[in-house]
């Protein structure tokens, strides 16, 4: 049954590309014919750019992209920003540095607009930055290891990118979750996605694998462990 959220994707990386079959499935669950897009952890690598490959994308789904330039702290904690997002259907959040964004967005009227929103129905949607800062705790990207997340899904972290990591990357990232947190990675233009029935699965051209305590479980068990915000 339903439980009040909306869909959510946590991306593997290279969105907004040929093979993001799962878009359209989102579109469709999110019931509207626009997506807002935040180019927050692209801030210090052209935003406008990702915006522009986000619009020349969704143009071909016939679907119009509203680009919000939450790029600082200051445009996170902007009530005029925040209000934007509590309106929105769909939100996107894109790749850049999941370190920035979180710094960005950490305690502010943006992010709880976007945890009010998803529970309010609306469809949530993070690539590869942007996936990796929504679960608790959060892969740091400089190692491997482990930090503090945003948590709108807590007990999982998520490893974008899955199949380019080398093996003594992989190897440190399972060896240090903890006993309740599961490891999720998905490739490029791959998606978990948590559906409202509470269902989990992939779609996209690669693969999603999840592991709990150094084996590997099916998406179908992931509800057993996460809580969500």
């Amino acid at each position: 049954m339903p439980d009040g959220h909306g869909a959510l994707a946590l991306v593997g990386g290279g969105e907004w590309r040929e093979g993001a079959t799962f878009d359209k499935r989102l579109l469709d669950a999110s019931g509207t014919s626009e997506v807002l897009v935040l180019p927050t952890a692209a801030a210090y690598e052209y935003p406008d750019r990702a915006i522009s490959w986000a619009s020349d994308y969704f143009a071909k789904l016939s679907v119009k992209v509203i680009p919000l330039m939450v790029l600082a702290h200051s445009d996170a904690q902007d009530a005029q920003n925040a209000a934007i997002i509590s309106q929105a259907r769909f939100i996107y959040l894109g790749g850049g540095s999941p370190l920035h964004l979180r710094s960005v967005l950490k305690d502010t009227l943006c992010w709880d607009a976007i945890v009010s929103a998803w529970n309010g129905g609306a469809t949530v949607a993070g690539s590869s930055a942007g996936a990796m800062v929504l679960t608790d705790p959060m892969v740091d990207p400089r190692g491997g290891a482990y930090t503090l997340g945003l948590g709108l899904v807590r007990n999982m972290a998520f490893v974008p990118h899955y199949s380019g990591w080398s093996h003594d990357r992989r190897k440190r990232t399972l060896e240090l979750s903890g006993r309740s947190v599961v490891i999720v990675g998905a490739d490029e233009r791959t998606a978990l996605i948590r559906w409202p029935n509470g269902k989990w699965e992939s779609d996209g051209v690669g693969e999603v694998v999840a592991y709990h305590q150094g084996e590997p479980i099916g998406l179908d068990g992931l509800e057993a462990f996460v809580e969500l915000a």
